[in-house]
């Protein structure tokens, strides 16, 4: 009798049903870590290679260390001993949850603990990271806004710090290009150390092709885009829309991030904010899709990533030694975490 044939899942329900099947993990994955359907050796590059049934890993024929490998080697799920059916509903729900899910509903839903779904979601949001060098034509919008808690929901030393001017928000830069015939709009996000006019105006030209008309407020930083762009304001202090001069698109999308960070996340550190404006970003340039679309780009977002703990919460470099102070905040720390580079 001819076994059945599954469709592939469409909802969480049928994902947890599907993946619970260690074949039909193990497939999946292999069809996204090999395409072609040739599975090669990740540290030599040979086909010759045969499957070991009983460990579901494969061992290369050729003399090399490591001749074993499993299907997460080369991806963000590198040494994880967290079974693949977990990883994949993780997948799914970061992937579909319009305002992002926090490590403690995670390491409910799946039975690990909060620390290890942590992890889990900071990788998977490795593999969220928009790689993508097109640059934005058409009309686009740019914008800035500043993450951070207020000062009255603060405990007294750190409010203390704050008014002393020694801490505050993370300003983060925006762009979206606009509906087009061809796709809906989708955004790119970054980090910047300020709001001055050299770094906001160099991320613009660096993402929107020349000739592009450009939108924004009135803040003093984006003068002088009138050389390169046809650059229109509107006021906020009068208006906020004259006809298509307007930002709403990015307010609108600011808001959508600042209801996942305060309700779902509630605090987020600041070295770790870029990652979660992969996530946001993504979710929102991919809205259109559905579901089991929305998660199988994600899934394939995990070839030739990776990330381990001790960078994750920095206490050591690439190469496993601890850092210098100095180079670790001015090169290291700033361009790992905050996702810039030193001038």
């Amino acid at each position: 009798m001819k076994s059945k044939e599954v469709a592939f899942p469409e909802t969480l329900h049928e994902v947890i049903k599907y993946f619970a099947n260690e074949d039909h993990a193990l497939g999946f994955m292999k069809s996204i870590r090999w395409p072609d359907g040739v599975v090669k050796c990740p540290r030599c590059g040979s086909t010759e290679v045969f499957f070991l049934s009983t460990r579901k890993i494969w061992k290369c024929k050729a003399k090399h260390e490591k001749q074993q490998f499993s299907v997460k080697v080369g991806t963000v799920l590198e040494d994880s001993p967290i079974a693949l059916d977990k990883w994949l509903c993780a997948f799914w729900l970061i992937a579909n949850a319009k305002n992002g899910i926090s490590s403690y509903e995670l390491h409910r839903s799946i039975g690990v603990t909060q620390k290890t779904a942590w992890f889990m979601l900071h990788r998977i949001r490795l593999a969220m990271q928009n790689e993508s060098t097109e640059q934005f034509s058409g009309r686009v919008e740019a914008d800035e806004t500043f993450i951070g808690g207020r000062a009255r929901n603060m405990h007294s030393d750190k409010k203390a710090s704050i008014k002393a001017g020694t801490v505050g928000k993370v300003a983060v830069m925006g762009l979206l290009e606009r509906n087009s015939p061809e796709r809906s709009s989708r955004v790119k996000l970054r980090v910047v150390r300020n709001v001055r006019r050299h770094g906001l105006q160099r991320e613009i030209k660096k993402e929107v092709i020349k000739g592009s008309a450009i939108y924004t407020d009135a803040f003093r930083s984006y003068s002088g885009l009138e050389e390169e762009y046809i650059h229109r304001v509107i006021d906020h202090a009068e208006c906020y829309a004259k006809g298509h001069v307007h930002t709403n698109g990015l307010e609108n999308f600011w808001s959508l991030l600042k209801r996942g960070i305060k309700g779902t996340y509630v605090s987020v550190e600041p070295f770790h904010l870029f990652r979660y404006l992969d996530e946001q970003s993504f979710r929102f340039n991919e809205r259109k899709d559905n579901d089991a679309g929305r998660f199988v780009k994600v899934v394939a977002g995990i070839l030739g990533k990776g990330l381990r703990y001790a960078k994750l919460i920095g206490k050591k470099g690439d190469d496993g030694l601890p850092q210098k102070a100095t180079s670790w905040w001015s090169e290291t720390w700033l361009l790992n975490h905050l996702g810039f580079e030193t001038d």
